[in-house]
């Protein structure tokens, strides 16, 4: 039976739909999805296609390739066209059957498909690039290199070929491997910027960084003012020398002032490097520029904040808000830590009540709290909390440690327990509220309800250092169980070991154990990270009892004058010093 009609009105109208799919610059075989096509420029009409009838073997396949790719049976869609490729010998066809191969994540069977597409179809821009993706992926370059030639050939666009060359090659593992093809093909064209970018990108990805930046000192003498170029050189020179990179930004800015994708690449290496000076004045020029760029005013105001120029930052966050900023809240948030840090707090807490929902819409609430206990008001401030709506156990849990924080700073220990103990018969396996019951059972002297709830927390999370440590502080300083405590706060250094607050329970159970020599020296290397004074406190007691008196003395009276309401240090002076 002739089936002609057939084949122009279906299968030709599904092999059409390729032709109204966007366009798409590089063939990217990790992100194709059903009903993606592999977007094709080239002439399929001027093609010498197969004049064959369209036989029943032929029309099953495409119905059941086509029906079983809508099911999600990706096995049964790429078995069917990759027959209907092979029979046909259409280049559609074997278009279709590449698309539906990488749809089913099998690059072996893909590579035939594109294969058989680029036999067809010797022109085809994305064939050829679909073929060279796959024999990268594999690690076989030696193969890819045919099909970039090709492509070089009929690109018709050198300069986009270099531009896109490192995408088609990224999933090959051997960067080295990589970085040398690139060499070569390269090599043709001393005076193409695009080519020498490429092998700098290439020996980026390779670590070479020495040859990435002598690349792009050719590529910036070829086309100086290429942004794109100016942004890579910065990052390379910044792997290199920070210095370096912060000079070449600013030399560049100075000649093309109106480079912003540059400028706010620059700031924004300046805000990940801490260097908020600069950043600021780079935001502050792209201000300038961008006068109504509400996301501009927003950063210079935080760069502001940051700085605490705080004038400056309430001016910039009240810009953002007039120019419209989406997320107001957040900016009402900003405006109203702006009045708390300046000491307006009535207006502070009129801006805090005005968040009014968003990410910020509890921080400000918690802030409004604060401000309300710090007047005096605590009942006032526990009602705010305890009335606010929750939206999960987390938020939940979140305002119950705020109000029980609220009562441990005003020094109401017995009341911080019962809210907490409250908290628990709620969320009784809430990590945060285990921790903080048991900090306040032991200002009270229900050491049994702090070892009960840290071990059950160690249960819960064995991971949890301060949960080991501050159980074996406990056993330190409330008893004789100095070889358990040592264990536990070894077990907490494990896994926190840069943190100065179990280094100093190391120092501490040590010097318990009459260990003084190991005590000091934990003792010290945890005060030189944290000056904290209960750490001063700690160390300046075992440097008397070694015997250093005045070194004591010293370290006692230099860190009261920063805390000279820390009742910790002032009791352990008040032993030593009477």
């Amino acid at each position: 039976m002739n089936f002609k009609l057939l084949i122009s009105s279906s299968l030709i109208f599904c092999l059409s739909a390729c032709a109204q799919s966007p366009e798409r610059s590089v063939v990217d075989i990790d992100k194709l999805e059903a009903g993606d096509k592999l977007e094709d420029q080239s002439e399929i009409g001027q093609l010498a296609l197969p004049k064959q009838d369209l036989t029943a073997s032929m029309l099953f396949d495409f119905l059941m390739g086509e029906t079983a790719l809508q099911r999600g049976d990706t096995e049964v869609a790429t078995e069917s066209y990759l027959r209907l490729a092979k029979t046909t010998r259409d280049p559609r066809v074997a278009q279709r059957a590449t698309e539906v191969t990488l749809l089913s994540r099998k690059p072996v069977l893909a590579l035939a498909a594109a294969t058989i597409w680029a036999e067809l179809d010797p022109n085809s821009v994305v064939a050829h690039q679909t073929i060279a993706a796959l024999l990268a992926s594999a690690g076989r370059l030696d193969e890819a290199r045919p099909h970039l030639d090709k492509l070089l050939a009929v690109e018709g666009n050198i300069s986009k070929f270099f531009m896109q060359l490192n995408n088609l090659l990224a999933r090959n593992i051997n960067k080295t491997e990589t970085l040398e093809l690139v060499q070569e093909l390269a090599k043709p064209y001393p005076k193409l910027p695009e080519a020498h970018f490429a092998v700098s990108q290439a020996a980026w990805l390779a670590n070479q960084f020495d040859i990435a930046q002598q690349q792009m000192k050719l590529v910036m003498t070829l086309r100086p003012d290429w942004e794109m170029a100016a942004i890579h050189n910065g990052r390379i020179l910044r792997r290199i020398s920070k210095t370096s990179a912060i000079e070449f930004y600013e030399n560049y800015l100075e000649t093309y002032p109106k480079a912003n994708k540059t400028r706010i690449t620059f700031a924004r290496m300046l805000v990940a490097d801490k260097n908020y000076i600069k950043a600021r004045s780079q935001f502050k020029q792209l201000l300038v520029q961008s006068p109504e760029n509400a996301n501009i005013a927003l950063a210079v105001g935080l760069l502001s904040m940051e700085l605490q120029d705080f004038d400056a930052a309430e001016e910039n966050f009240k810009k953002a808000l007039e120019l419209g900023y989406k997320d107001f809240n957040t900016i009402r948030f900003y405006i109203a830590r702006v009045y708390e840090k300046t000491r307006r707090i009535n207006t502070a807490m009129e801006w805090y009540r005005s968040v009014a929902r968003g990410n910020q819409f509890l921080p400000a609430q918690v802030r409004y709290a604060l401000l309300l206990s710090k007047k005096g008001k605590m009942s006032e401030a526990r009602k705010h909390l305890q009335q606010l709506p929750v939206k999960n156990d987390q938020q939940r849990a979140y305002l119950i440690v705020t109000e029980a924080e609220l009562l441990r700073e005003a020094g109401a220990h017995q009341k911080v327990f019962y809210v907490l103990s409250s908290g628990l018969k709620r969320l009784p396996d809430y990590p945060e509220l285990l921790y903080d019951r048991a900090m306040a059972a032991e200002k009270i002297g229900k050491l049994d309800i702090l070892e009960k709830d840290l071990r059950k927390l160690i249960q819960l999370k064995p991971d949890h250092a301060h949960a080991h440590n501050a159980l074996g502080y406990s056993f330190a300083e409330h008893s004789n169980r100095l070889p358990e405590a040592l264990e536990l706060i070894k077990k907490a250094i494990k896994l926190s070991p840069e943190d100065p607050y179990i280094i100093d329970s190391l120092g501490w159970v040590h010097y318990r154990m009459g260990n003084l020599n190991k005590g000091v020296i934990y003792l010290k290397q945890a005060f030189v990270i944290k000056p904290d004074p209960e750490i001063a406190a700690h160390l300046g007691e075992v440097l008397w009892m070694q015997g250093t008196k005045e070194e004591a003395k010293e370290i006692w009276r230099s860190t009261i004058k920063s805390h000279p309401e820390n009742e910790v240090l002032l009791n352990t002076m008040k032993r030593f010093m009477p």
